[in-house]
């Protein structure tokens, strides 16, 4: 059952950053576990590296807040990281 939940989390994470990206093709979500905490890292083209981050890092927080939300209803801890 946890799989289930981390493949929606993951696909979450997915379905948000592509929207926003000129170069969709090139988004990943990796999952990494950790203990008691899932780690996504999410990797989009250098190019979009703005477009997820936002002014100030607005569009990031928001992302993992949204994401975060999410996890909270199955009782999970995740962490969304941009990697470059």
């Amino acid at each position: 059952m946890d799989a289930v939940k981390d493949h929606n989390l993951k696909d979450l994470l997915l379905y948000i950053a592509k929207n926003l990206v000129e170069n969709p093709d090139a988004v990943t979500v990796t999952e990494v576990e950790g203990g008691q905490e899932l780690t996504l890292e999410l990797r989009v083209a250098p190019d979009d590296m703005g477009k997820v981050i936002g002014r100030q890092g607005r569009i990031a927080k928001e992302i993992r807040t949204l994401v975060r939300s999410c996890a909270q209803r199955t009782g999970q801890k995740v962490t969304v990281d941009i990697v470059d």
